[in-house]
């Protein structure tokens, strides 16, 4: 066994932070510490009742069990581009430029597959979602950092970028509504994304899970003119309709992008099964009131709560931030944030996410989960506020 070794490609990450920490808090509760998360964005709410309806009747359906097209069925993307039309304005051919996913990471590994050979450059934000970094090391590609920063609304820096040697350059990865800050997306950004990417000849790909997560306004990187050319777009319901554990997410982009994606991930996987995807169909057609109940009304009661447990650690915050998290820069005191959340962690029982694992730009930040009952989020302020900070 002594002369077994795993791949080189292990060196190139960690273990991922919520893995590794989740184990700990695991062991704290098992010793009676009763710990209250508030790190993870995992809806604790469910989806409405005719997609729990829908997956009920087809799992009853005896022929429904077998092996589903990896292009998905044609009931589930014709709902995802009756979506896009509806919320977006977005016209998307169902047949040939919709590709429903296992989920947001799973895109990513496909993406990257389809358009990165090894020794690539792939620009991700920092901060940014962790699996487009890890991913791309992962694979053999060349990580290029650019930044996102408060005082710019967390939106790139477009003047930075032209600066920057893209030579190389594949894929440029953006995330709006921004996790982890809460940066809204803006037609502006959007209009400048798709400029620089045509001019580059760089594919952008935009993850668009939290539009409808506290806003009555979302956008669409698809609605620019000449996006759908050179741009993807990542979806998933796992936050607009509360399905994290159903695994139901989807691409968006031209014919060929989603024919080449599609070779990769019909290497990979044999399709979702049918009543997952029937039921995801029904929950595209969620009427407008259940999205303002679930996305904004709960969320928004949540969010009051959240920016009080910000408040007593010191902590400011911007109040235009969107999303299912709340993201807030750390008194000076601190030298770092995991100082702060180790402290609430261990003295409050109360589980935050120290900024670091985004990225060096968020070392100075924290952010908390809207993604907790209302009476959680009342307990952890109490014992937040309890101490002494």
């Amino acid at each position: 066994m002594n002369q077994i070794q795993p791949a080189d490609r292990l060196s190139q990450v960690s273990e991922y932070y919520f893995s590794r920490k989740l184990k700990e808090i695991a062991q704290l509760n098992a010793e009676g510490k009763d710990i209250i998360s508030l790190a993870i964005g995992s809806p604790d709410m469910p989806p409405s009742q005719q997609t729990i309806d829908k997956l009920c009747e087809v799992a009853k359906n005896p022929d429904a069990h077998g092996y589903q097209p990896t292009m998905g069925t044609p009931e589930l993307r014709n709902a995802m581009a009756f979506f896009y039309n509806r919320w977006y304005g977005v016209d998307l051919n169902p047949q040939t430029e919709i590709l429903p996913l296992i989920g947001s990471k799973e895109g990513i590994l496909h993406v990257t597959l389809a358009f990165v050979n090894s020794g690539d450059k792939v620009l991700v934000p920092n901060p940014g979602y962790p699996t487009y970094t890890s991913l791309s090391k992962i694979l053999g590609a060349e990580i290029i950092n650019y930044d996102l920063r408060e005082d710019n609304e967390w939106q790139p820096d477009f003047d930075a970028l032209e600066k920057m040697n893209l030579d190389g350059v594949k894929l440029m990865w953006t995330n709006y509504p921004n996790m982890p800050t809460g940066g809204n997306a803006k037609m502006e950004t959007y209009r400048k994304l798709v400029d620089f990417a045509q001019r580059h000849g760089i594919v952008v790909v935009n993850d668009n899970p939290y539009s409808f997560i506290l806003n009555d306004k979302p956008l669409s990187l698809l609605q620019v003119e000449g996006a759908k050319d050179c741009c993807i777009e990542f979806n998933s319901m796992s936050k607009s309709h509360n399905m994290p554990g159903w695994r139901v997410g989807m691409c968006a982009s031209n014919a060929q992008f989603i024919q080449w994606i599609l070779k990769i991930k019909s290497n990979i996987d044999s399709g979702t099964f049918r009543g997952i995807q029937l039921a995801a169909a029904e929950a595209m057609h969620n009427e407008a009131s259940w999205h303002q109940e679930a996305n904004i009304e709960t969320y928004q009661k949540r969010r009051v709560l959240a920016e009080s447990i910000m408040t007593t650690l010191g902590c400011s915050f911007d109040e235009k931030q969107r999303g299912m998290f709340l993201w807030g820069k750390i008194p000076e005191k601190y030298s770092d944030a995991e100082m702060l959340t180790e402290r609430v962690l261990h003295d409050a029982r109360v589980f935050i996410t120290p900024g670091f694992i985004f990225g060096s730009n968020g070392a100075r930040y924290v952010r908390i989960s809207l993604c907790a009952k209302d009476d959680k989020m009342k307990e952890a302020l109490r014992r937040i506020q309890a101490l002494s900070w």
